[in-house]
């Protein structure tokens, strides 16, 4: 396809059913299935859903990341980028990378410190309850007093964790504002 060429309506359509689906998917990963799976399922039933789910959820994003930049980077003429579409290049971009982090870096760290967490929790008998359930003492703060190994693990899982949800917020972020430009630009796409 030449430099700022008019791309063509399907491939307008598969870039806007990519980009929007992949905004969706986060939206409904971020702040539903989640949310809902952390109140309703067991701590370690939670961990183990969790770490089959976010594999594949990081690569899709990154994968809808991947196939939006290669569709809408050939549409204009380099030299002559708007605002909007400079932005929305740097923003797909900056979702592939923040995808890639936590598809192939963040994500089977943070899985494997849990795991770890697990072994030791389940040596206690711990991790079948479900969050925020129990009433009393809090076996878990316990177990970080008593056990220094578990405390470590338990800051490192919550580190790589915090790094992987902000690199998710990036991405939706990304893909939001993308959205936007594509929604304020309309006449033009």
């Amino acid at each position: 396809m030449e430099e700022g060429r008019d791309p063509g309506s399907l491939t307008k359509v598969v870039h806007l059913l990519v980009l929007s689906g992949a905004w969706g998917m986060q939206m409904w990963v971020t702040f539903v299935a989640g949310f809902l799976l952390f109140r309703g399922l067991p701590r370690h039933t939670f961990g183990l859903v969790q770490s089959k789910l976010f594999p594949f959820y990081f690569h899709i994003s990154m994968g809808c990341a991947f196939i939006n930049l290669c569709i809408l980077a050939p549409w204009h003429s380099w030299a002559q980028l708007t605002f909007w579409e400079a932005s929305q290049l740097c923003l797909l971009l900056l979702c592939l990378t923040l995808a890639a982090i936590n598809a192939r870096w963040l994500e089977p760290r943070t899985t494997a410190a849990m795991w770890a967490l697990q072994t030791l929790e389940k040596e206690r008998g711990l991790g079948g309850e479900v969050p925020g359930s129990h009433q009393g003492t809090d076996l878990y703060r316990q177990l970080r007093e008593q056990d220094p190994k578990y405390g470590a693990l338990r800051q490192v899982f919550f580190r790589y964790h915090g790094f992987s949800s902000i690199c998710n917020l990036g991405c939706l972020l990304s893909n939001g504002l993308c959205l936007v430009g594509l929604a304020l630009n309309l006449s033009r796409l």
